[in-house]
C-alpha cells in the first residue's frame, strides 16, 4: 500500500507547492509591481477615506445623484459577494414587472421628462455590479440631477460629456459613464 502511496504523494507535494504558492505569490507580486491600483481592487480614496470601487457598482437614489443600473444581487444591492444576474428571461412576467415598475419610478422621479427610457436604467447586468451606464442613460438622468443641485442643465450634460468613456480598446462595448465618479464630481461642484 506505502508503495503505492509514495509514487502518487511526491507529484502531490510537488504540484501543491509550485501551483498553490509558488505560482499565486509570483503572479500577485508581478501584479503589485505592474499594475497596483488593479491588483489592489481600483479603489476610489478620497481623503484618505475608500469610497468605493471602479469596478463595483453603488446603489444611489437621491435624486441629486446619477442612478446606477438595478443590481441583481441579494441580500443587498450591489452585493459583490453575490454576483450574478436575475436569470429572468425576456418572456418571463416578473422581468417585464419589474422594468415597468423600474419605468415607473424613474417617470415619477422625473415627471416632466418624456423621454424614451434607456434600458440599462431599468435592467440589471450579468453579474449585478456594473458601476457603468450607458451615455444615454446619463443624459436622460441630466435634467433632474441639474434641477435637484440647482444647476444648468448644459452644465451637467457637459459633466456627462467629460466622465464619458470610450469603447475599450476602441472596439468592445458602447460608450459609458462610471456612475460614482460621475456623483463624486457633481459633489464637488459648488
Amino acid at each position: 500500500m506505502i508503495a503505492q502511496l509514495r509514487p502518487a504523494l511526491g507529484p502531490l507535494f510537488f504540484l501543491t507547492i509550485i501551483t498553490g504558492l509558488i505560482y499565486p505569490l509570483t503572479i500577485t507580486g508581478i501584479a503589485q509591481l505592474i499594475f497596483p491600483n488593479q491588483a489592489n481592487g481600483s479603489l476610489i480614496v478620497q481623503d484618505g477615506i475608500v469610497i468605493g470601487s471602479t469596478l463595483i457598482g453603488q446603489s444611489f437614489d437621491d435624486p441629486k445623484y446619477f442612478w446606477g443600473r438595478p443590481s441583481a444581487t441579494a441580500p443587498f444591492a450591489y452585493n459583490a459577494a453575490a454576483s450574478s444576474g436575475s436569470n429572468l428571461g425576456p418572456m418571463n412576467p416578473a422581468l417585464v414587472d419589474a422594468v415597468r415598475a423600474r419605468v415607473d419610478a424613474l417617470r415619477a422621479a422625473d415627471p416632466g421628462n418624456a423621454a424614451p427610457v434607456p434600458v440599462d436604467l431599468v435592467t440589471a447586468s450579468g453579474s449585478g455590479l456594473d458601476p457603468h451606464i450607458s451615455v444615454a442613460a446619463a443624459l436622460y438622468q441630466a435634467p433632474r440631477v441639474a434641477r435637484a443641485r440647482g444647476l444648468p442643465e448644459a452644465r451637467v450634460r457637459a459633466l456627462v460629456e467629460q466622465f464619458s468613456e470610450d469603447r475599450q480598446w476602441g472596439i468592445l462595448g458602447e460608450p459609458r459613464v462610471n456612475v460614482l465618479q460621475l456623483n463624486l464630481r457633481l459633489d464637488k461642484m459648488p
